[in-house]
């Protein structure tokens, strides 16, 4: 049963990361979004690690999104036609497919190792070690979720005053 719920879980979010993506709304890119968060905290519920998938679903499904949501309607953001990729654009949408192969790659010829269930020390399941894993261990990657956080924040501001100068054209 664990193996069929982890299977439908990881499958949500994967498709769901993907209908992020490929979305021209965007206000369904965010419900994907959404759902896709969903299906990572039914991840973390599945791994024990309850505060997590709470703290997931409060900060992130419940903030974030709503944000995303106003902001989206606030602007009224129209789905424009293909945008064509050019300079640094396509120099970094060049790079981030790169890096995402290589990564895909490591990740399939790694070598896989059997370790039994009952070898596994429940990191996530205790408070404490939770914390002590966070601010230890995973410190960097939570900075790096909170820059980008912030990048995403600016990008906002910059599309907002984009639409502005357009309005002021007309």
């Amino acid at each position: 049963m664990g193996s069929l719920l982890f299977n439908f879980f990881a499958l949500l979010t994967v498709i769901c990361a993907v209908g992020v993506v490929v979305n021209k709304n965007a206000v369904n890119a965010a419900m994907c979004f959404l759902l896709s968060l969903v299906g990572v905290a039914g991840l973390f519920v599945l791994l024990d690690a309850y505060l997590l998938a709470f703290v997931l679903l409060l900060v992130y499904a419940g903030a974030v999104v709503a944000l995303f949501l106003f902001i989206i309607m606030l602007l009224d953001v129209q789905s424009g036609g293909k945008a064509k990729l050019r300079g640094i654009t396509a120099g970094a949408a060049a790079i981030s497919a790169a890096v995402l192969a290589l990564g895909v790659l490591t990740i399939v010829r790694a070598p896989q190792t059997e370790t039994a269930l009952a070898e596994v020390e429940p990191v996530g399941a205790s408070l404490k070690l939770y914390a002590y894993q966070l601010f230890t261990t995973y410190l960097l990657p939570v900075q790096i979720m909170g820059f980008l956080l912030l990048i995403a924040m600016l990008g906002v501001i910059v599309i907002s005053k984009k639409i502005e100068a357009r309005e002021d054209v007309k």
